[in-house]
């Protein structure tokens, strides 16, 4: 069976503010790539250093896919700045160098006039380990002679622009549900159980699926959904794990054993079972 990709969580790869080349990247370019970008359309792969390798076991070739865009509006300094957040697909070879604590910077690069529509949309994202050639010593050496941008020859076209590198902390979903981690548990006893730990199994497989239904939706809701009917689930969440916990410490204290039957004598008589 093929394995299932991962997913990574929401991480922040933007923020309006300096770009590469001494330009600005505007708060409309951002709320555009999160309403434009489409992997079916054009999806961004993730990168090394903004170099795209031809050969397909280069250093340099692709580390996964960006999969969604999103803005939100965080707060730097005081003052209100819309961030752009990203999920990916990663492949073995970043999550290998996320582990390692490498690679750990992203840089976007954007097209402001994507296709010649007017809009922004997100081409490529590059991991690096050198913000500062690309956040602050390039960043001062790219605005003074913006026509001789070092970077240029990394970009799609010379026109895109760079962001500034940010760190991010790469964290990557579970794809794998509550329910079925609870079964893959519970199966690996099964020729031990009792019928009261049987009992108690389907109890808990009962509970754990509501709660990873329960908590499918509050994802969803999470997201920008209805703050009542959140706030409804939230409750609802809560009530199931504490059932979870409950039965979980119940079990805990249940003794596991089968009574073994009395032991016959060779007279039929029952006879102490030593």
């Amino acid at each position: 069976m093929a394995k299932k990709a991962l997913k990574s969580k929401w991480f922040r790869v933007g923020v309006e503010g300096d770009t590469t080349d001494g330009r600005k990247i505007e708060a409309a370019w951002l709320t555009q790539m999160a309403a434009n970008y489409n992997p079916e359309k054009y999806g961004a792969r993730v990168n090394c250093e903004h170099v795209r390798g031809m050969a397909p076991d280069s250093s340099f070739g692709a580390f996964g896919d960006v999969t969604a865009l999103k803005t939100e509006t965080i707060k730097i300094d005081g003052e209100d700045k819309v961030a752009l957040y990203a999920q990916i697909t990663p492949n073995d070879d970043l999550i290998a160098l996320n582990k390692k604590r490498k690679k750990v910077y992203t840089s976007m690069e954007i097209d402001h006039n994507f296709a010649d529509k007017g809009e922004a949309y997100l081409v490529g994202l590059a991991v690096t380990d050198s913000p500062a050639s690309l956040g602050t010593e390039m960043l001062e050496f790219a605005a003074t002679q913006a026509e001789k941008n070092p970077l240029n020859a990394r970009k799609q076209k010379p026109e895109n622009v760079f962001s500034a590198a940010r760190e991010v902390e790469l964290e990557f979903e579970d794809n794998t549900s509550l329910l079925t981690r609870v079964k893959e548990m519970l199966s690996r006893n099964e020729g031990q159980r009792t019928q009261k730990d049987g009992e108690f199994s389907e109890a808990i497989e009962a509970i754990a699926g509501e709660l990873a239904s329960l908590k499918d939706q509050f994802s969803k809701l999470s997201d920008g959904g209805d703050s009542s009917a959140l706030q409804q689930l939230q409750t609802d969440l809560k009530a199931a794990r504490d059932d979870l916990t409950e039965l979980k410490q119940k079990l805990d204290n249940t003794p596991n054993f089968t009574q073994r039957p009395a032991a016959s004598g060779g007279k039929g008589e029952q006879v102490t079972d030593c």
